[in-house]
């Protein structure tokens, strides 16, 4: 007789894959193999990639580090929204993604395309099925005067095949993937999601999601998981360590003005800005997993160390004086 699954040693924590699509710049293929097993021998069991990051290199590099272990024993996400055509010849970097695979990626957020995405998916992952299935960058941020129309195509299209592939069995939870809070308030008024990826915008900096977001999900019972938790850079290596980087470009003044505020905080406490970020984000109810970017197994071992970081009650006091905390905001 078998015995039931363990649960994982680090609940509520996940390994994005953005990294390792060559976010930026290269990270060797026995890097990113290392990185994997080490996040599972930590205890992490959750797992998230997507198309787009390096143009379907992430989704190769964890499927083959995944598939040596059962399938119920971790959960995976991915997403849908872009497809990759082979091309012969391509940049050496594409959309922020240096050495990826040979192709390029368009939209396509059709039925028909919804469903080739969940199927290329899952070869390029050498797996059956995805445990989350998010709709992928359909905000007004990144297809401007194109949004409204595909607001309504990810309603009447998109939400109701991944509804189609769920009952399939192809797909678990049905989402979104986004960096901005707009747009998912915006499909909530329509339509149902059983989970929400949200980069950047519930962060020690940034606190849009507060007011309207993250109730309304917790009220409705979607499964909120957080990424970009140093939003992309600034809250990693503050102000002091050349280019301050925020939402993947260059930080404006304001930005950099309030993480100097924070890190006078947190020098008056003892406290490192990585830790405050991190632990600052799980606080909250509606959160139910962080993920973790990182791209070597110092990253990754990092992460966890700050998430043990004893913090004290008067940091975040101290924070809230200052006007750089909402008074809604928990901590931990």
């Amino acid at each position: 007789m078998s015995s039931p699954p363990q649960p994982p040693a680090l609940p509520g924590i996940a390994l994005g894959g953005a990294a390792l699509g060559n976010l930026f710049s290269p990270v060797p293929e026995a890097d990113v193999q290392q990185l994997l097993e080490r996040a599972w021998s930590d205890g992490c069991r959750s797992f998230d990639t997507a198309p787009h990051y390096g143009h379907g290199l992430s989704e190769h590099r964890v499927g083959q580090g995944l598939r040596a272990h059962p399938r119920d024993s971790y959960r995976l996400s991915s997403k849908v929204g872009r497809l990759l055509t082979p091309c012969q010849q391509v940049p050496r970097e594409q959309h922020a993604y240096v050495d990826g695979l040979p192709f390029m990626q368009h939209w396509d957020y059709s039925a028909a395309g919804i469903q080739r995405s969940v199927e290329d998916s899952l070869q390029r992952l050498g797996l059956a099925r995805l445990d989350t299935a998010y709709v992928h960058d359909c905000d007004a941020a990144t297809h401007g005067a194109d949004a409204p129309r595909v607001l309504r195509q990810v309603l009447d299209e998109t939400l109701p095949a991944l509804r189609r592939l769920q009952c399939e069995g192809l797909v678990g939870e049905v989402g979104l993937g986004v960096n901005d809070h707009q747009v998912v308030l915006d499909v909530l008024r329509h339509a149902d999601l059983d989970a929400l990826l949200l980069a950047g915008r519930y962060t020690l900096l940034d606190h849009s999601a507060l007011p309207a977001l993250l109730p309304e999900c917790q009220r409705r019972g979607v499964r909120v998981a957080l990424g970009g938790l140093f939003n992309s850079g600034l809250l990693a290596s503050g102000t002091g360590r050349g280019l301050a980087v925020f939402n993947y470009a260059p930080a404006a003044p304001a930005w950099v003005e309030r993480t100097a505020r924070i890190e006078t905080v947190c020098e008056r406490h003892g406290v490192l800005l990585r830790a405050a970020a991190l632990q600052f984000a799980r606080a909250h109810p509606a959160v139910q997993t962080l993920l973790l970017g990182a791209r070597s197994v110092g990253e990754w071992q990092d992460c966890l160390q700050m998430l043990r970081q004893p913090i004290p009650a008067a940091f975040w006091t101290d924070l809230r004086r200052a006007g750089l905390l909402p008074d809604a905001a928990p901590t931990p």
